[in-house]
């Protein structure tokens, strides 16, 4: 049934971007501003971490889920360092991720022939 959930959830999430992409004339690096936004203001109102306990991974993988982790790193960096804890809670929170993006997206990159869409 996790699955089941994640899966809900998690193409609920990419079907919104879809229809961003479709419908309007936003670029997909603005939605991605926008989920990651929105998944750190609603993990801000309280609202997105019933949404991760019911769907799991399909919560905390798509972009909104940057979003969360970011502002879960911030709330808790600052309750236990003060206010210097907004500059670094983010960071600490997702430095393992965005580490693992850079050396993916590199290793893919040696492994392909990249082009640029001019």
């Amino acid at each position: 049934m996790e699955y089941i959930k994640a899966f809900i959830v998690g193409g609920g999430i990419c079907v919104i971007g879809q229809i961003l992409l479709d419908r309007t004339k936003l670029t997909s690096g603005r939605i991605m501003v926008i989920f990651s936004v929105t998944g750190a203001f609603l993990t801000a109102l309280g609202v997105y971490q019933p949404v991760v306990e019911f769907a799991g991974a399909g919560a905390t993988v798509p972009i909104l889920g940057f979003g969360y982790s970011l502002a879960n790193g911030v709330i808790a960096e600052v309750k236990s360092e003060g206010l210097f804890g907004i500059m670094t809670g983010g960071l600490k929170a997702t430095a393992g991720g965005i580490s693992a993006a850079i050396a993916f997206g590199y290793l893919a990159a040696l492994f392909s022939n990249p082009k640029s869409k001019g």
